[in-house]
């Protein structure tokens, strides 16, 4: 049998089959050339033993044959809590220990992502639906890690994405890759092709987990397929504050210095042209920048729309700016909702106008027209999945909520970036 572990530099890391796209095209990036972490790529084959080893396989099948969605809640309850609380089979975890101890004994701090077989592919991103956790230090949290990974492929939200996709989870099975923490100064994501064929470079402070999120406006840069440098906009930051129903919410913003020189612009550009070439086509990038440079986090398919004329009507209409998911033209009434806790509220081929352009919100794509949303980029997980069902998106639009009426007949540009309604 092949090994259940491989080093990310060995040419077999790069079958998709084994150890899902994402490890797959990040050994591919590696084997080119470009600069990434490092670290381990674990089989799919593992999960499968694991699920073998705590008789897991009919309840796994039991999910997508149940006849009623309450039941069909239960198995998946029961797929997590086993997933989650039972111990890790003798044979999986010495290899998956050898792997972390190697890590950690270079002094860097671990990390634990998911790879899925069905994740980072051209028709399923799966972008935010599963699960990644950072700076881990003890062999404890690492196992806790890998457990939680695994159990993630039995989450409401990815069972839900994969329903839309007619994806039976039994089917599939859950990848993983354990690395070395990039300790970021600065990290983001970037699109080797926009609508206008530049390319595009997100940015902001710390680990790139806020802009993945939708929890902040990043920079954003726009280079033209030379590299050369056409447009710089300033990032925001915003304070946190309570909503009304007790979560956390975001007050007004402050914009920020910018977080990369043109130099550290050029090379990202220079490194996206060359994903390009290793991946085989456009693609959609994550990156962090620590002490030693530039590391590439991850690369997925990218696909992006063409530009819409809109009728000359709309052009006579208040607009806002933000920046475009990159596909997609819509119109509808504006629902503005200030949390998450009021997304009841959102009617099919309503358009959403909000403040946090989470992953969580990947549930309401499939009925409304729009989205807009006073934080995010174009690089978050929202902007990848609306990307991928055609829903036009506009993100970082300054006082979204404020200015757009509740009800108002918004239309909504994803590709140029631009949100006009009609007072």
């Amino acid at each position: 049998m092949p090994p259940l572990i491989l080093s990310l530099s060995a040419a077999e890391a790069a079958d998709a089959s084994r150890f899902g796209s994402k490890a797959a095209n990040l050994a591919a990036l590696g084997l080119a050339g470009l600069p990434v972490p490092g670290g381990y790529a674990v089989d799919a084959r593992a999960y499968r033993i694991q699920l073998a080893a705590l008789g897991l396989e009919a309840t796994a099948h039991a999910v997508f044959a149940a006849e009623d969605r309450p039941r069909a809640r239960r198995y998946a309850l029961d797929m997590k809590l086993a997933l989650m609380e039972s111990a890790i089979a003798p044979e999986l975890s010495e290899p998956l220990l050898d792997a972390w101890r190697a890590i950690v004994e270079s002094g860097a701090q671990g990390v634990v992502r998911s790879s899925a077989l069905v994740e980072d592919r051209s028709d399923s991103s799966f972008a935010g639906q599963f699960e990644s956790f950072l700076e881990l230090q003890h062999e404890k949290e690492f196992l806790t890690a890998v457990r939680a990974c695994w159990a993630a492929l039995w989450s409401t939200r990815a069972l839900r994405y994969m329903a839309t996709h007619g994806l039976d989870p039994a089917e599939t099975a859950m990848a993983l890759l354990v690395q070395p923490l990039v300790s970021a100064r600065v990290s983001g994501g970037g699109l080797s092709r926009t609508a206008d064929g530049d390319m595009l470079i997100n940015a902001a402070w710390g680990l790139g987990s806020a802009i993945a999120q939708g929890e902040v406006v990043p920079d954003r840069y726009v280079l033209d397929r030379a590299g050369t440098l056409k447009e710089t906009a300033p990032g925001r930051k915003y304070h946190s504050i309570g909503c009304a129903h007790g979560r956390k919410a975001l007050s007004r913003s402050l914009f920020g210095a910018r977080c990369l020189d043109d130099q550290h612009v050029a090379e990202l550009g220079l490194l996206m042209r060359k994903a390009e070439a290793a991946i085989g086509g456009p693609v959609e990038i994550e990156w962090a920048l620590d002490d030693s440079g530039i590391k590439l986090l991850q690369a997925r398919p990218l696909h992006v729309g063409e530009p819409h004329t809109p009728d000359e009507i709309w052009l006579r209409h208040p607009r806002l700016n933000g920046h475009p998911s990159g596909i997609g033209w819509g119109t509808g009434r504006a629902r503005v909702v200030n949390c998450e806790c009021e997304l009841e509220r959102v009617a099919p081929g309503d358009i959403l106008v909000t403040t946090v352009a989470g992953p969580a919100l990947g549930q309401v794509l499939a009925r409304v027209a729009g989205v807009v949303a006073e934080l995010g980029g174009s690089t978050s997980h929202l902007a990848s999945l609306a990307r991928e069902r055609g829903v036009p998106l506009v993100l970082g639009v300054l006082d979204a909520t404020n200015r757009i009426p509740d009800g108002a007949l918004v239309a909504v540009d994803g590709v140029a970036g631009i949100v006009r309604w009609a007072n």
